[in-house]
């Protein structure tokens, strides 16, 4: 069911098909590459005024820069080919306007998951099978430099006083971070990345994931209001069943979802969306699934959906589902 979960949306641009696995300056050391990058991006920012080209987000102006940095990797005295002198300048393009290193993993659609253990080494999942990507970054501050502009583009920060960080892209890819003192050796990132395609009950017939027997089962349930729990460890699928099990709730009905990020793709017309909100810098502000569950006991909801429950919102919910909330899923 995993494989659903992130793969069933259309596929994103890429820089062709597996691109991290592509080979950079054969004849150079990782070193000296590295050190033509660096060398290219100075050079960029005394020709271009990058942060106001990044700030602006306009297409052709992310042309016009990349045209720049061709014409500058041009006169780089290296043995390099034409397709490696291409490969360098989208890579220094990646640093520019996007996150480096994983920009061609986030562009891969056949990439579910991106976990970078340190600067050295990076893990895919592919298909439910995980694999060693040549991918690496330079050393631990152009780590933390990737790092710190992912939590910064959605309002958050990373630092000693405030190490962890659990959030939602705009894409609406998980991502968490820890970083040291927690992570003993470096910066630590996962990426959990999701389809823009809901998936259907017509899915996981197709794939086997279930049988039609036990897909009109589930959708009786649904139907007929049973409050339902869907259990399973790290990466079984229970985002993925429980979108599936959601389709079959009526289009009448007001449903309020409640989740630390969002994941969940509910179709309905009356949804009622509800984020947790994590601390803020002093350690206040933080909105527990808790108190939004409490609270959503109050907005005269038809369906409650939490998209996982781990501590003590547990009794809450089930305080709800005996007073009157049938139908509730988890």
């Amino acid at each position: 069911m995993r494989d659903f979960e992130r793969n069933a949306g259309p596929a994103a641009p890429s820089n062709s098909g597996r691109s991290d696995e592509k080979k950079r300056g054969a004849g150079l050391g990782f070193h000296d590459y590295q050190e033509l990058k660096s060398s290219v991006h100075r050079e960029l920012i005394t020709k271009v005024d990058v942060e106001k080209v990044v700030s602006a987000r306009d297409t052709h102006m992310r042309s016009q820069v990349f045209s720049v940095i061709q014409a500058l990797v041009e006169t780089l005295n290296a043995p390099l080919t034409a397709a490696e002198k291409n490969g360098l300048s989208r890579e220094v393009l990646d640093e520019v306007f996007g996150l480096g290193p994983l920009e061609p993993l986030l562009q891969d659609p056949g990439v579910n998951d991106i976990l970078v253990n340190g600067f050295k080494e990076v893990y895919v999942e592919r298909a439910g099978v995980l694999e060693k990507s040549v991918t690496i970054f330079k050393d631990n501050a152009h780590l933390m430099h990737i790092v710190e502009r992912i939590v910064s583009a959605i309002g958050r920060h990373v630092d000693e006083s405030s190490p962890m960080v659990d959030a939602r892209l705009a894409d609406g890819s998980r991502i968490n971070v820890i970083i040291p003192p927690l992570a003993v050796d470096g910066p630590q990132l996962s990426i959990r990345r999701f389809g823009h395609r809901a998936i259907t009950g017509n899915d996981l017939l197709e794939k086997k994931t279930m049988t039609p027997p036990m897909l009109q089962l589930m959708a009786g349930a649904v139907k007929a209001r049973l409050n339902i729990v869907i259990s399973g460890g790290t990466g079984a699928g229970k985002t993925t069943l429980l979108n599936v099990l959601s389709g079959f709730i009526s289009d009448k009905e007001r449903i309020v979802t409640i989740e630390d990020s969002a994941e969940l793709q509910l179709k309905q017309s009356h949804v009622i969306r509800l984020e947790c909100r994590p601390a803020n810098v002093e350690g206040r502000g933080a909105i527990m699934q808790r108190q939004l569950l409490i609270n959503s006991l109050r907005m005269r909801p038809d369906r409650i959906i939490i998209g996982e429950v781990r501590g003590e919102e547990a009794l809450d919910m089930l305080q709800a589902m005996n007073t009157g909330h049938d139908g509730s899923m988890t």
